[in-house]
């Protein structure tokens, strides 16, 4: 992974290679240096198959029970009747007037997840008044490796991440005004501003966004009075309308929020429901596979002692373990976008600083790669 400075241009050099010196190894580094991959990146559609081939594996032994399709009317409290006390179940009544009472009800339903606002959860966090653009592009060739790629943008950061068949996924964080600009482009001009973003000067860029059209007209233009070292950069996207996945552009705003708790009785959240993070780590998802990881062993070790897997005592352990680490990780992807967000001054001459320090230190990097893979 390159990783640089649009200010600046300091960069950083991400593999396991240069990865020396570690004061200490996690249990997974030293597979990861030998196959010298950094992370995985796969599409939702691999995930969200997996799952489904996992569900009708447990429709099959009668363990899973599948409503779909429908919907969740609405959760409510049961009551207290002569032959069950359900008064601290969740009653959830289904789209097709179908009700369900819950020992465990697990919020995996999003950052406005009703479950959270079943259970009275609050969350505390703010705004980032950015928005993500995503699209999947056609690279001009093949990479001779997957290597990813972001930079560092005043207005926010753009990433380039490789995938099979010279296909990449362009995740770009900018103001909402630019976002709406880059949506209205043509295919072509849009395939341009991608292009600038990792090669134009960040005043460069500024200037592209205020134009309606002719971005492409005005790369090729700018790219004569650049210098530009290939070596440094991704390998361009087809500039034609060829070049956009067809139906791929969107946008959505970018905001940090965490719940107060994971838990409440016979309620769990995990993933987007307990916390949203800024994109520029690409760690939300993995956040959420911990979240579900950690969740799962919890109701395992309950089942097994025979407890109640729904009560707030049996729960604790949960939110004690992922808790005080989605906090780490949320702190750290917020500290990253306010640090990059300047333009001029001493904290751009510490940044260009620092970052030149963890590309000559391996052992820093490879602390780094350990956390974020």
């Amino acid at each position: 992974m390159s990783v640089w400075d649009g200010v600046t241009g300091q960069q950083i050099h991400f593999d396991w290679m240069s990865a020396n010196g570690l004061p200490f190894m996690p249990p997974s580094v030293p597979n990861q240096i030998n196959g010298q991959t950094i992370a995985t990146m796969t599409e939702n559609n691999n995930i969200t198959g997996a799952l489904m081939q996992a569900l009708d594996l447990g429709k099959a032994d009668s363990r899973t029970t599948l409503f779909s399709p429908t919907t969740v009317g609405s959760i409510d409290l049961g009551t207290d009747t002569q032959h069950f006390d359900l008064s601290s179940w969740p009653i959830l009544t289904l789209s097709s007037g179908a009700k369900l009472a819950a020992r465990l009800l697990v919020g995996a339903d999003g950052p406005n997840s009703p479950v959270r606002a079943f259970a009275g959860i609050k969350t505390h966090g703010w705004d980032y008044e950015r928005h993500g653009v995503v699209a999947t592009l056609q690279l001009e060739s093949t990479p001779d490796s997957a290597t990813a790629y972001q930079r560092f943008l005043p207005t926010g950061p753009i990433a380039l991440l490789p995938f099979p068949n010279n296909l990449a996924t362009l995740v770009w964080s900018t103001t909402p005004a630019n976002a709406s600009v880059l949506k209205s482009l043509s295919a072509d001009d849009f395939v341009a501003m991608v292009n600038a973003a990792f090669r134009l000067s960040h005043v460069d860029l500024e200037f592209m966004h205020t134009i309606s059209s002719g971005q492409a007209d005005e790369l090729a233009w700018r790219e004569k009075h650049t210098p530009i070292d290939p070596s440094l950069v991704p390998l361009r996207v087809i500039q034609s309308d060829q070049g956009v996945q067809a139906g791929s552009i969107a946008s959505f705003p970018l905001r940090l929020r965490h719940a107060a708790e994971y838990t409440g009785e016979r309620v769990a959240l995990v993933g987007d429901a307990a916390h949203t993070v800024h994109p520029l780590a690409g760690q939300g998802l993995n956040l959420g596979l911990a979240d579900v990881k950690s969740l799962a062993q919890t109701i395992g070790d309950v089942a097994e002692r025979g407890g109640d897997i729904g009560s707030t005592l049996s729960l604790e352990p949960y939110g004690a373990d992922r808790y005080a680490k989605n906090h780490v990780m949320l702190g750290v992807c917020d500290k990253l976008h306010k640090l990059y967000s300047w333009q001029s001054g001493p904290v751009v001459a510490a940044r260009h600083l620092g970052l030149g320090l963890v590309e000559r230190w391996g052992g820093l990097k490879g602390l780094i790669m350990g956390s974020a893979g």
